[in-house]
C-alpha cells in the first residue's frame, strides 16, 4: 500500500518516533530506516458479530498492510489471555480483516483486544472490546434491533453529538443487536448544510464518498467508512455483538436483480447486478460478517442462541422479482431455495422462540413508483386485501407449511417508523396459518416517515404505531428515531418487546406468552 508523506509522518508520530526539525541531525541520521518505521493504526474501531457457543467473529481495519492479532480473556486485565493470529490485511479488502475466535466457554462475556503488526514488526495501539458467546443452557436474553442509518440527507452532525442513537444502544448492554438493513445509504449523498422547517441549520460532516451516489467499489466502501467514523458507532460496535443483514440502500433505493437504475445521477454504471455485486463486497468487508456463515455465501443464515432462541436472518433483496410484478398470480421475495431453507429451519427448530429478521415488512404496503408504475411494489404486501398475489404467494406457502410451529416473531425496519403488528387468520383473506407478531422499528438515524397503508391479506392489525405526520422528519431530536428491545426471561416463559425512541424512552410494550 503506497503511503503519502503526510500519512507517513502522522504514522511515525503515532508510533512515538520523533523526526527532528531540519538541521538538528545529520541527513543520514534522519533517513535511517532504523529510526523511521510506519506504525499501523486501527482506523475505525473494532466489532464483533455472529456469535457461537465458543466464540465470535472479530472485525478490524488497518491504515497500512499489517497482520491482525486478537487476544481474548475472561478477565478485563487479560489474565490467561488466548492469542489468535489472523490474516494480513491489505488494500485488496480495503484494509479490513476478520478473525473467528474459538475455544471459549458458552454464555460468557469475553474481553478482547485487537493489535496490528506490520511486516517490519511495528505494532498498533490495541483497542479493546467485549462480546458474549452464545449460551448452551437456558438463561435471560436481551436483543436490540433497528435499521436505516444516515439516510435522506441526515449524516453525522457533530452539534447534536453525531449518531447519538448508537450511544443509547451501547448503554443498553444487550446480548445482541440485529441490524435490520440499510446499514448505509450508498445512494444518499450529503450536503454540508440543510435548513430545517423551523429555520435551524443541520450541518453534516461530508466526505468525498458521501458527496455523490456510490457507483464504484471504493465509493461503496467509503459509505461504510463514513458511518463507522462516528465515535458513538465505534463505542457501540466494540461492546455489542451484531447480527447484520442488508437491504436496498446498501446498493440503491428499491433495487431488484436485473434492474437498470432510472436515477440520472448514475452516469457511470446503471446495472443493478453490477452495482449490487460491488455493494455486497463492500458490505462483507466493512461489517462483522463473513460469507462462509451464509447458506448461499451471501447474507441469509441461522444463528442458534441456546435452547431458548433461534434467529433466522433473511435476504429479501438478492432473489426478489421485479417490483412491477406485484399482482401476478405468483412471485417471490426470498426465492425458492431460501424459502425452503426458512420453512425447513422453522419446522426443525427445537428452540422455544424463533425470531425471523426480515429486512422488508410483511403486511405494510411499500410502493415503488420509480418507473411510473402506479402498481409498483417494493415489499411483500400488494395492497388489495384479497387472496395472495405476487410475492404474497411465497409468504403464504411459508406460513402454511409452518402453521404448526409456535412462538415465531418477525422483526423488521425499512419503513422509518415503529409499530406492533398482529397477524391473525380470523380476520384474514388467507387463513391457513397460525397467528404471529411482527414488530417494526427504525429509523436509527435517518428521515422519519408517516405510517404506511396496511394490507389485510394476512389479517394484520396495527396494535401500535408511532410515526410523524410529515415526511423526512430529521433526527435533530430523538422523538421519531427508534429501536426495539426483545427480552426473553430465563425460563423462556415470556418474550417482552419494547418499542423505544433513541433516548431510551419506552413507547409501547408487548408481552407474549409462550404457547
Amino acid at each position: 500500500m503506497s503511503v503519502s508523506r503526510r500519512t507517513f509522518l502522522r504514522s511515525s508520530a503515532a508510533a512515538g518516533l520523533l523526526i527532528p526539525a531540519a538541521g538538528l541531525l545529520a541527513p543520514q541520521a534522519v533517513a535511517s530506516p532504523a529510526l523511521i518505521r510506519a506504525r499501523p493504526t486501527l482506523t475505525h474501531g473494532i466489532a464483533s458479530g455472529d456469535p457461537r457457543p465458543d466464540g465470535a467473529l472479530i472485525w478490524a481495519r488497518s491504515d497500512i498492510p499489517a497482520r491482525m492479532i486478537v487476544e481474548t480473556s475472561l478477565f478485563e486485565n487479560f489474565t490467561f489471555a488466548r492469542r489468535f493470529v489472523g490474516p494480513m490485511v491489505t488494500p485488496a479488502t480495503d484494509g479490513t480483516g476478520r478473525v473467528r475466535v474459538t475455544g471459549h466457554p458458552a454464555g460468557a462475556t469475553i474481553h478482547y483486544r485487537v493489535i496490528l503488526e506490520s511486516d517490519r514488526g511495528t505494532r498498533s495501539q490495541p483497542l479493546t472490546g467485549t462480546f458474549r458467546t452464545a449460551p448452551v443452557l437456558p438463561g435471560a436474553i436481551t436483543i436490540n434491533w433497528s435499521g436505516d442509518v444516515v439516510g435522506q440527507g441526515w449524516g453525522i452532525n457533530e452539534a447534536i453529538g453525531g449518531l447519538h442513537g448508537f450511544s443509547t444502544l451501547a448503554d443498553r448492554n444487550a446480548d445482541l443487536f440485529i441490524h435490520s438493513g440499510d446499514t448505509v445509504y450508498a445512494d444518499g449523498p450529503l450536503k454540508e448544510t440543510v435548513t430545517l422547517d423551523d429555520g435551524r441549520v443541520w450541518r453534516n460532516v461530508v466526505t468525498e464518498a458521501k458527496s455523490d451516489v456510490a457507483q464504484t467499489l471504493d465509493e461503496f466502501r467509503g459509505n461504510h467508512s463514513y458511518n463507522m467514523s462516528d465515535t458513538n458507532y465505534r463505542r457501540f460496535a466494540a461492546s455489542t455483538t451484531q447480527l447484520v443483514q442488508w437491504d436496498d440502500h446498501e446498493t440503491f433505493n428499491n433495487w431488484f436483480p436485473g434492474e437498470i437504475v432510472a436515477n440520472p445521477a448514475y452516469t457511470r454504471e446503471r446495472r443493478a447486478d453490477v452495482l449490487s455485486r460491488r455493494a455486497l463486497q463492500a458490505f462483507h468487508e466493512w461489517q462483522p460478517v463473513t460469507p462462509v456463515d451464509a447458506v448461499d455465501g451471501r447474507v441469509y443464515r441461522k444463528v442458534s442462541y441456546g435452547p431458548l432462541l433461534d434467529i433466522f436472518i433473511l435476504d429479501m433483496r438478492s432473489y426478489k422479482d421485479s417490483n412491477s410484478h406485484a399482482r401476478n398470480a405468483s412471485g417471490h421475495i426470498l426465492g425458492a431455495r431460501q424459502a425452503k431453507w426458512l420453512t425447513d429451519g422453522l419446522n426443525s427448530s427445537r428452540a422455544v422462540w424463533k425470531i425471523v429478521a426480515n429486512d422488508l415488512p410483511l403486511g405494510i404496503v411499500v410502493p415503488d413508483t420509480a418507473y411510473g408504475d402506479k402498481d409498483g411494489i417494493e415489499a411483500v404486501a400488494q395492497g388489495d386485501n384479497g387472496k395472495p398475489l405476487g410475492r404474497e404467494t411465497e409468504l403464504a406457502q411459508i406460513l402454511s407449511r409452518t402453521r404448526n410451529v409456535r412462538n415465531v416473531v418477525w422483526l423488521t425496519a425499512d419503513v422509518h417508523y415503529t409499530a406492533a403488528n398482529r397477524y391473525d387468520p380470523s380476520r384474514a383473506a388467507y387463513t391457513d396459518f397460525h397467528p404471529f407478531w411482527e414488530f417494526v422499528s427504525g429509523p436509527l438515524h435517518a428521515g422519519a416517515f408517516p405510517a404506511g397503508k396496511l394490507d389485510g391479506t394476512f389479517g394484520v392489525d396495527q396494535v401500535f404505531v408511532h410515526a410523524p405526520t410529515t415526511a423526512n422528519v430529521s433526527p435533530i431530536t430523538t422523538e421519531f428515531q427508534h429501536f426495539g428491545e426483545v427480552r426473553i426471561d430465563g425460563f423462556g416463559t415470556t418474550m417482552t418487546v419494547d418499542l423505544c425512541d433513541t433516548s431510551g424512552r419506552v413507547l409501547h410494550r408487548t408481552d407474549i406468552r409462550r404457547e
